[in-house]
């Protein structure tokens, strides 16, 4: 039987994301937003879908639903007719035009702020929450998407055999909360652009944030 791999501690785990931060120092959300409403269309949107894929859709929905009103107001057809390009867009769309009618009719046309209320929403999850609580409210929060869960289990962050909430508790058990929010951009710009799921060179991502710890290491004893 495999011996499960030994863990990184908290001071390990910080170190990691801190040098996952200096490689990708301009990580944060990409999703292209103007307001917590528009952000949280784009990321209900953004399931099983790239981020560019959702950008490319929906400058030409916002221009048609500026608003909660005016998206709970528009045929659910022409909903998917704006969204076609992106995957699942019929379940998709039916879940703006209920989500965008719960805004208006339960949150006064604002979208809510906490847990509990954002995934009483259509078409919102745990992930979904926390991330529209992060950038858009400034909560600190993780959340666990496919980059997020493969990177904390490829570096021994989380147990290999975690699921997504044990990934979630154990980032925020072994990071400071002033690093939830950005440690989430970090791990996705890391799996993203660096450490892919697609065949690659591990031991060069490995390499390239051991230098980094280590460099950081030797400058904190001077």
């Amino acid at each position: 039987m495999a011996k499960s791999p030994k863990l990184l501690s908290s001071r390990e785990t910080t170190e990691l994301i801190e040098a996952m931060g200096e490689l990708f120092p301009e990580a944060k959300a990409e999703l292209t937003h103007k307001n917590a409403f528009e952000l949280l269309i784009a990321v209900i949107l953004s399931a099983q879908t790239t981020d560019v894929g959702v950008n490319k859709a929906t400058p030409q929905l916002f221009a048609a639903y500026p608003t909660p009103e005016a998206m709970m107001n528009a045929d659910v057809e022409d909903i998917m007719e704006k969204i076609k390009t992106i995957g699942l867009y019929r379940n998709k769309a039916k879940f703006l035009k209920k989500c965008a009618t719960q805004l208006v009719e339960e949150f006064d046309g604002e979208v809510p702020s906490t847990h509990k209320e954002l995934q009483s929403l259509a078409g919102v999850g745990r992930k979904t929450a926390n991330v529209v609580m992060s950038v858009a409210f400034d909560e600190p929060a993780i959340a666990v998407d496919t980059h997020v869960e493969r990177i904390s289990k490829k570096f021994n962050i989380a147990d290999p055999k975690a699921t997504v909430v044990q990934v979630e508790k154990t980032l925020m058990e072994k990071l400071p909360k002033d690093l939830w929010s950005i440690a989430h951009h970090r791990l996705i710009f890391f799996g993203r652009y660096q450490c892919p799921a697609r065949a690659h060179d591990h031991d060069q991502c490995v390499q390239k944030v051991t230098e980094i710890i280590e460099k950081n290491r030797q400058a904190a004893k001077k």
